[in-house]
């Protein structure tokens, strides 16, 4: 794969968040795929696999968070096997409260999936309005 390919690769996959629908970017993402989300605060922590990044991740933001979940792509550069991506998310936590973080997004190819993910955001908002992180919300 070519780095203008992995870059359309993105763009189709963030024209579907920006719906509320994953379905594209998940199609990209490698058995294996290890995300870091970076920073000190509870939320940190490196997720190995799709399935873990499912189960640890994104089911338990579903549980926070249950109705439409978009991010929003305002920028997205290519270098060699990295596409980078400076997006906003947009979704409600269940008590009602709007959780719109600022995103730079780092993602590493290999034959057109993604193996390895960087999340860096505003982590003291992510603290305030999710909480922090625990195995299972309450």
């Amino acid at each position: 794969m070519t780095t203008s390919s992995n870059k359309a690769l993105i763009t189709q996959a963030f024209e579907g968040l920006a719906q509320g629908d994953g379905r594209a970017f998940v199609n990209l993402l490698h058995e294996d795929v290890v995300m870091t989300v970076t920073g000190d605060y509870s939320w940190s922590r490196t997720f190995h696999g799709k399935e873990s990044l499912f189960r640890d991740l994104y089911l338990y933001l579903a549980e926070i968070c249950p109705g439409v979940r978009r991010t929003v792509a305002s920028r997205i550069l290519a270098d060699e096997d990295w596409v980078i991506v400076e997006a906003r998310g947009d979704m409600t936590t269940r008590a009602g409260d709007p959780y719109q973080n600022h995103y730079l997004l780092m993602y590493r190819f290999e034959n057109g999936k993604i193996v390895e993910m960087k999340e860096y955001q505003d982590s003291a908002l992510c603290e305030r309005v999710l909480g922090p992180y625990q195995s299972s919300p309450d």
